[in-house]
């Protein structure tokens, strides 16, 4: 990383921009209107190789310096896109080995976008070559200040099966565990005969007797093979960029699995950048889902952003409906939603906002993915609602830039867990469930929370930031990670688990080891039995005491998906609830251990927002606005927060008014006005109070 970049120290509004797909004449109306609008940077370039290369080693840059050259006359910034997410037909043609393969050993064709592998020397041959070419051709250009690399990195898909791929499995393999005997240690590949006696017999995962089943510490490692394949094919633009282009800041885009975005920007990034797309949340929400968030949902993804990049880049955010030709079907944004989602960004730490796209695509997979601006170019209803938002971000951004978000919650998680759990079916679906939950039952009570990302440099200075840390089936956990949560207890801190806690260690074999493995002694119980809870006649349910210290009332929740069984084996350990239903009845529930100044809670079943408003209330998180606001469900609150205090973003997600009320009086930054008493924020409403 440089050491320095002002990319992030002002609140910037953009847009992306394609000159290579519309008639040379509509760019200097286009560049004008987006100045009109409050639009001071554009990113350009990231899908055009066949423009830069039209044939190998034949480089051609005038349509994009004449683009640059209008931009820069309308005083616009310039993000410029590596291009390697898209090789182009003459590429793939030649040199057949870039192309990605997938799991059933079948080429993925040339025809849509991410169709290479990361791990082709050749491939990466062909990509230094055209990002070299380009970081020396602008690295002078007055209107370039930083550059995307590649684009949405493992975005389509995210395994990788060709030969080059296999062939740098084994070299990986080779440096992580030394000898072949550690590997089958490892993988345990003693049971059901796997045991390898050459390195030649080991591939990534393949087709076995019963489809796509491969060994699960197989599996795992194969993961970490990825993302660390990602971040070394990264390294190759970003090294280059860097030496040729050393003012200019380098981002990438995008949040897809098997890829540690933490590690990628602390090695190679300046910051981080996201595409936010909140119709997402909808139209893949459950149907069985029980009140659900949708696009408030986003913003638990926003904190996974933010955990990577305290500040960060919306490198494209939703400004109309979406979709290909063939699927994703997003409805347009209702008047105010594309303004509520902008500001949703802003509230979590984006300090730059770039709309996808300027003008919506006359052609190919995305012309219905639509933009500002529709196919006829005339005045619609988002252009006049981005118009709005310039003028308001022109006012406010210099005080909103400064801040940073605010939280004393975190719902913990790692990359391990995230991983393995994608294969697990004993804890994986439960791992995302519970965060989800915990999410909810937080943004509904006005609680913000970060999400936290524990990594082997994690420290206790990083974890005392927060007050509590919800970290449900954390089933990978090692002694390491356990010694740090006791420090952190036993300094004050609050830890919640949930069942499947502990019990594996970083390969993702079991410990022999009384549940919940690792993380027994700071809990101080056992797990005497556990259950899948399926096939019951009814459902299984836990009754949890009075906590008269607290005020909370003696209730019933429901005990879903898996019961631990508990079994307390310290002292200091109480029983919070029991199960009230099937042949564990009676049996401890939910426990909670002091550990020197602190405590860890021990939830032997699957979260929902009832069981983990319980412990909410027990554990006394208020919201920060308690005293100062009074909130209805429907709106958000986030907190950006600096030297000269805090901002209360309040989001409305719902189409209705919603009513608040202030105790004290607040100026409203985004009009100027001072707000007091009763207030009414009108659907897909936002004030921002200072």
């Amino acid at each position: 990383m440089t050491e320095h970049t002002n990319a992030l120290d002002r609140l910037s509004l953009g847009v992306c921009y394609y000159p290579e797909h519309w008639k040379e004449e509509l760019w200097e109306d286009d560049f004008r209107r987006m100045a009109e609008l409050g639009i001071s940077i554009v990113r350009v370039g990231e899908f055009a190789w066949s423009i830069f290369e039209p044939e190998e080693g034949v480089f051609s840059f005038e349509l994009f310096d004449r683009a640059l050259d209008t931009a820069h006359r309308h005083g616009l910034r310039i993000i410029m896109g590596t291009p390697t997410a898209t090789p182009p037909a003459w590429l793939t043609q030649k040199y057949p080995e870039v192309l990605n393969v997938n799991f059933n050993g079948q080429t993925i064709e040339h025809g849509l976008r991410r169709h290479y592998n990361y791990n082709s020397p050749k491939y990466r041959e062909l990509c230094a070559i055209v990002v070299r070419k380009m970081a020396e051709h602008y690295r002078d250009h007055p209107a370039i200040v930083g550059w995307q690399i590649d684009n949405e990195f493992n975005c389509e898909i995210s395994e990788f099966y060709s030969e080059a791929d296999h062939a740098a499995f084994r070299v990986w393999l080779q440096r992580k565990y030394g000898s072949l005997a550690a590997l089958n240690e490892a993988w345990g590949t003693v049971f059901w005969s796997q045991t390898y006696t050459d390195w030649s017999q080991v591939h990534l995962s393949r087709q076995t007797t019963a489809g796509k089943q491969p060994n699960p510490h197989l599996y795992l490692d194969e993961k970490r093979f990825i993302s660390d394949s990602v971040i070394d094919f990264a390294k190759v633009q970003v090294d280059l960029i860097r030496e040729i282009a050393p003012n200019h800041w380098i981002t990438t885009n995008g949040l897809f699995g098997h890829l540690d975005s933490h590690r990628l920007t602390e090695e190679q990034l300046d910051f981080f950048s996201y595409d936010s797309y909140p119709q997402f949340s909808t139209i893949s929400q459950n149907p069985d889902e029980q009140n659900p968030l949708a696009d408030r949902g986003w913003s638990q993804t926003l904190s996974t952003v933010r955990s990577i990049s305290p500040q960060f880049c919306v490198m494209e955010q939703q400004a109309g409906p979406g979709g290909w030709v063939n699927r994703m079907d997003m409805p347009s944004p209702k008047p105010g939603q594309m303004r509520l989602w902008t500001y949703q960004s802003i509230a979590h730490g984006a300090n730059m906002v770039v709309y996808f796209r300027w003008r919506t695509a006359a052609f190919g997979h995305e012309m219905y993915w639509h933009g500002l601006n529709d196919y006829h170019n005339r005045e619609n209803r988002r252009i006049r609602e981005a118009r709005g938002i310039g003028r308001e971000l022109a006012e406010a951004g210099p005080r909103i830039a400064s801040t940073s978000y605010k939280a004393e919650i975190a719902i913990v998680r790692d990359y391990d867990n995230e991983w393995d759990g994608e294969y697990d079916m004993w804890y994986g679906p439960f791992y995302w469930k519970s965060r989800n939950e915990w999410f909810k039952a937080l943004t509904r009570r006005h609680i913000p929370s970060d999400n936290l990302y524990l990594r082997k440099g994690t420290t206790l200075t990083e974890l005392q930031r927060y007050k509590a840390l919800i970290y449900p089936h954390a089933a990978i956990m090692t002694d390491e990670t356990a010694a740090l949560l006791e420090e952190y207890v036993s300094q004050g801190g609050i830890v919640v688990f949930a069942c499947r806690t502990g019990y594996k260690d970083e390969r993702a074999q079991c410990y022999m080891r009384p549940f919940p493995g690792a993380a027994a002694k700071l809990c101080g119980i056992s797990v005497e039995e556990f259950t899948m809870v399926k096939g019951t006649r009814t459902p299984v349910r836990m009754s949890w005491l009075a906590d008269e210290a607290n005020g909370v009332p003696a209730s019933e929740t429901a005990a879903d998906s898996f019961n631990d069984v508990l079994l307390t084996e310290s002292e200091s350990a109480e029983v919070i609830a029991t199960y009230a239903s099937d042949y564990y009845a009676g049996k401890p529930a939910v426990t909670r251990n002091t550990f020197g100044q602190g405590e860890a809670w021990y939830y032997g079943a699957v979260f929902d927002d009832a069981s983990a408003a319980q412990i909410i209330a027990r554990i006394g998180l208020l919201s920060p606005a308690d005293g100062v606001l009074e909130l209805p469900p429907q709106v958000e609150l986030a907190i950006r927060e600096d030297a000269g205090g805090p901002l209360y973003f309040l989001l409305n997600y719902a189409e209705e008014e919603a009513a608040i009320t202030l105790r004290e009086a607040k100026t409203d930054l985004l009009t100027g006005r001072t707000v007091e008493g009763a207030v009414t924020l009108e659907g897909f409403g936002v004030l921002i109070l200072s």
